[in-house]
Formats: structure tokens, sequence, C-alpha cells
């Protein structure tokens, strides 16, 4: 089998006829940036080591992400009886989701870009097809990810400059360095180094953490930078400071599930798999980040749970549309809070956040506003 085939069908999938990313999908191998990876079967994370070039070259040809790290756990490290814990800390992010990253970007001939977040270095290596790869400088907060990527970037022929650092603080930037950031890990805010790294007039654009919501913004001459929420939408890991992410909600979650709690009521609304309704648990990232969810069925009813790390849970359940009993606890009723967004939502018949305009302060202050509606990240 002849991987180019493959990658030409992909980039027949990804792309549209007349983009200037369609070569570069067509012509990128892959395969090679994710040799093995992890896959979610029977309940727990399993190695996945293909065994053949068909096995190969059907998952790295998919439009689809391939996880390669969970916790703190890389699959080039694995053995067969591995079976991690936690979340996934990194991936190779479905090609289509890399393409209109960087298509968000406006890139041009001549632009030096900072590529945030190098993972498996697919996505820096359609970068250095369209740019150069001297124009290309790409950082990740993992040495081992920044050494394999630097690895299988130069068995491909292409040397961009790579290196390790957590990206929310000092980059190995000058000032004014890069004509654009595009970023494949989120961020609560916009770190500070970026804005200073950006060049006047530079592009900037990211994904907000707990959110699928895209940023754009342009640098101006005063050091800030303005721009918007798009409308598309995309979801990416945020930004690590260290091996692993801090432990999850995982005790108050599971307490959820049956505890009596302080409060209990009935909810207007039906019972909601928040993290199915990319909208609205946007919405709620903005105003309440942090937030767990769990979500199951059995026949007619449903039965849905939020946690916080502050100790607040709540649960609803309930079957088909009739209103559901609602289970609350802690410092604050997170259901409530989806109430009021979904109340929100029916007045005015669509959410503030998607759409919003970003103001960015030089020191990566971030404002999102729409109409009478803002909030500070």
């Amino acid at each position: 089998m002849i991987w180019e085939k493959h990658a030409t069908e992909l980039a027949g999938r990804v792309t549209h006829r007349a983009s200037c990313w369609r070569q570069a999908v067509a012509r990128m191998p892959r395969h090679l940036f994710v040799p093995q990876w992890w896959d979610r079967l029977d309940g727990q994370w399993t190695l996945r080591e293909p065994g053949t070039e068909a096995e190969w070259f059907a998952a790295a040809y998919d439009d689809r992400s391939l996880i390669t790290r969970v916790g703190a756990l890389h699959a080039d490290f694995a053995k067969p009886d591995d079976h991690p814990t936690g979340r996934p800390t990194s991936s190779a992010t479905l090609p289509s989701l890399t393409v209109r990253m960087l298509q968000h970007a406006r890139i041009g001939d001549g632009d030096e870009l900072l590529d945030v977040g190098t993972g498996s270095g697919y996505g820096t290596a359609l970068a250095c097809w369209r740019l150069g790869d001297e124009a290309v400088t790409s950082v990740d907060v993992d040495p081992h990810l920044v050494d394999s990527a630097q690895e299988r970037l130069r068995s491909i022929g292409l040397t961009p400059r790579v290196a390790a650092v957590d990206a929310t603080g000092p980059l190995p930037a000058t000032e004014g360095q890069f004509d654009r950031i595009v970023a494949t890990v989120s961020v609560r805010s916009v770190p500070e180094s970026w804005l200073t790294a950006l060049c006047v007039g530079g592009r900037l654009v990211t994904t907000i953490a707990g959110t699928s919501l895209i940023l754009t913004a342009e640098k101006e001459e005063d050091g800030s930078a303005r721009g918007r929420v798009e409308w598309d939408r995309a979801g990416f890991m945020q930004a690590r400071h260290g091996d692993d992410y801090p432990p999850e909600v995982a005790e108050v979650l599971a307490a959820a599930h049956h505890a009596e709690g302080d409060e209990v009521s009935t909810s207007p609304y039906p019972v909601l798999d928040v993290a199915q309704a990319w909208d609205v648990d946007s919405m709620l990232g903005i105003i309440a980040p942090g937030i767990e969810h769990s979500y199951e069925e059995r026949g007619e009813q449903r039965t849905a749970i939020m946690a916080h790390a502050d100790g607040s849970w709540a649960r609803a359940t309930g079957s088909g549309t009739e209103p559901p009993t609602v289970h609350q606890s802690g410092p604050r009723r997170l259901w409530d809070i989806l109430d009021e967004i979904r109340a929100y939502w029916l007045q005015h018949g669509e959410l503030p956040v998607r759409g919003a305009r970003v103001r960015i302060l030089p020191d990566g202050r971030t404002r999102l506003s729409r109409g009478g509606w803002h909030k500070q990240l």
C-alpha cells in the first residue's frame, strides 16, 4: 500500500480543491507522526500498535484525533498491557481542525509563525510546507513530544525551530517576532508573552479553555489586541504547566451520584447532556469554569451530574422531557447556573458568547462583550 494515496484522499475530505492547504495535507505522511496511540476500549485506555500498513494507514489518514498520551504515559513508551488512567494529555489533532485553525490565522507568504502546542508535529509540518521551515517556531511543554516531533520532522527533511517551554510563560522569541500565532492548546486568558511576541498587525488564533470557542485577534499599536469569538467551533486540551493536569474532581463527582444534598428542587428544563451541548457548555465554561460532567441514560431515565473542585455538585434526574428532580450541595448551586443560561437562551434566542467582541490588554487580561453582556476572563 502507498501512503500518498491515503494522504491525497484525506486532503480531498478536509480541504477545498482551491485551498492552499490541500497540497500540504496530500503530501504529508501523517502516519510517521503517530506510530502508535491510545484507544478507549471497554472503558479503559488500550494501546494501539498497528500490525499492518493497512491498519496504520486507515487510522492515520482518517479525519480524527489520535490520543498519544494519557496522564503521564506516552504511547511511545507504553507496553501492550498498560492501561493508564486520567485524562488525555496530548494528541495528533484531527487534520480538518488543524487546517481550520491555520485558515483562521489568514497566513500569507513571508509570514513568520509561532505554533503553540507541537504535539505529534503534524500541524507543524503542514505549516512548514506552507511557509518554509525557517519561518516556523513550535513550542510544547513536554520535552519528549518536542524531541520526538523534531526527529520525525527531520526524517522528512523539515527543520523548524522546536523548543520545550511552558507556552504560558516566557517564550523563545524576540519582541514582535511573529506575524501569526496559532495555538492548538486552550488557555483561559491570553498569556502576556503571546502579545509581546506578536508584531503590530499580527494575528492570534487560540481557543478558550473549557469551551469550544475560537478566539482571533490582531495586535494594535498600544500593545493590546482586538478581535472576536468566531462562529466556528473547536475543542483543545488545556495548556499544561507540568507533566500532567491537576487531579480531577473525581471524589466530588462520585459522591454526587447518591448523596441527598443540601437542597432538592425541580428544574423547568429537561435533563441535558451538557458536554454535548456545545454552546451551552461554552457559556457555562465562561461563567463558571472548571465544572466536570457525567451523564447516563437507563431506558427513559436520564441523569446528569455536575461537580466542581470547590465541593459544589448537582444531580438532575428525569424521564424524557419531564421536569427533573435536582439535588444540589456545596457553596454554589451549579444546576441553577445552568438553568439561568438556558433561560437566557430562550429569552434572547441565542447565547451571547459566540460571536462576541474580544479585547485583550497588553498584560493578557481578556474581555468578551456582545450587546449588553460582557465577561472578564
